[in-house]
């Protein structure tokens, strides 16, 4: 009866020294093929690793881009309990997630010198999504940064000491100009809870899912958290000309069995898809008013309005850039202004 064994057509080789010493080599057996043995060199784990690889038929992830892929998955968007992801917020995760399975699709079996600027460039161009592929491309350089540091490859990132600008695909940032005018009309139409979580967003600047979760403050400040950044900020609800009035509706309600200061009026918490909801009905109807009126070009306005620009409305509302900056709370005047800042700069003539 042939041996049984847990690794089968793992041969072992032990190479002995005049002096004693042992030196001990792993192969997978090729004989009955016909075949040179393959060598699985002399790390124990390693060989097994490679053995199952072999003996499973499973995709041959060492020494590939593939395996570090795998590793940052896991380190970056997964986690376990003892170590949690490093990347917290559901939003950042499904999108990196996204990404990552694109170029997992594309690179996940290239060995590391295979990947260079000019197949990145490629698969730019190639690309439909442009805006999507720069994104791509982002994550994948963190897998290679995170490569790097795990001893997985020494070969620095194929694009390393060049501008995004000079190598990705370009980008134009979406204008839109949130005028009184389109913002009012919105506001009009809408609901009372529509209103409220429009005089959040654009009194605070806080991102719109932010809004959902600002908790009902004990007194008169605020205190925030953006979910995207983790930073905090506070707030006097008495400079703020719509605050007081949101606040003292929310503490009103005596149905409310939450602590959140947005509440529906039968005291359920607010989602996503409320406030979605309602504002695009909102934004539907006064784009309808206008037309009625004649003024189409304030119809079109109101329907590109999206619920996120009330942040870009809180922007331009700011005194100054740096207010602005501030407000947003951005690292970078420059963010600001590429991105939200669309009121131009009052300056005075000097003569």
């Amino acid at each position: 009866m042939p041996k049984i064994t847990r690794h089968p057509r793992l041969r072992t080789l032990v190479r002995k020294g005049a002096s004693g010493q042992r030196w001990v080599y792993y192969y997978y057996d090729m004989r009955g093929e016909g075949k040179p043995d393959i060598p699985l060199g002399k790390d124990h784990a390693q060989a097994l690793a490679m053995w199952d690889e072999l003996h499973n038929k499973k995709p041959r992830d060492r020494g590939r881009i593939q395996e570090a892929i795998s590793s940052w998955r896991a380190e970056a968007l997964i986690g376990t309990p003892e170590n949690p992801a490093k990347y917290t917020n559901a939003d950042t995760r499904r999108d990196y997630t996204r990404h990552l399975k694109r170029v997992e699709a594309w690179c996940g079996a290239m060995a590391w010198h295979e990947l260079t600027l000019p197949l990145l460039l490629q698969y730019l161009r190639a690309r439909k999504g442009k805006t999507q592929a720069n994104r791509e491309l982002s994550v994948l350089q963190l897998v290679w940064n995170h490569a790097r540091m795990a001893g997985l490859t020494q070969l620095p990132w194929p694009a390393a000491g060049m501008k995004g600008s000079a190598w990705k695909n370009p980008e134009t940032p979406r204008e839109m100009e949130v005028t009184d005018e389109v913002f009012e009309a919105i506001y009009a139409a809408g609901d009372q809870l529509l209103k409220d979580a429009m005089d959040l967003a654009s009194a605070t600047s806080m991102r719109i899912k932010d809004v959902r979760t600002i908790p009902l403050p004990p007194g008169d400040v605020l205190r925030l958290k953006a979910s995207k950044t983790g930073k905090k900020v506070d707030f006097d609800v008495n400079l703020s000309q719509v605050l007081p009035d949101l606040l003292e509706r929310r503490r009103a309600n005596k149905r409310a069995l939450h602590l959140k200061l947005l509440t529906t009026p039968t005291g359920r918490e607010v989602s996503y898809a409320m406030l979605n909801g309602r504002f695009g009905k909102a934004r539907a109807a006064a784009a309808e008013k206008a037309e009625k009126t004649g003024n189409a070009d304030l119809a079109a306005a109101i329907m590109a309005m999206v619920q996120r620009d009330c942040r870009k409305y809180a922007a331009d509302k700011a005194e100054s850039i740096e207010d602005a900056q501030k407000l947003l709370q951005h690292s970078s005047p420059a963010i600001t202004m590429r991105h939200y800042r669309t009121r131009a700069d009052r300056v005075r003539p000097v003569r």
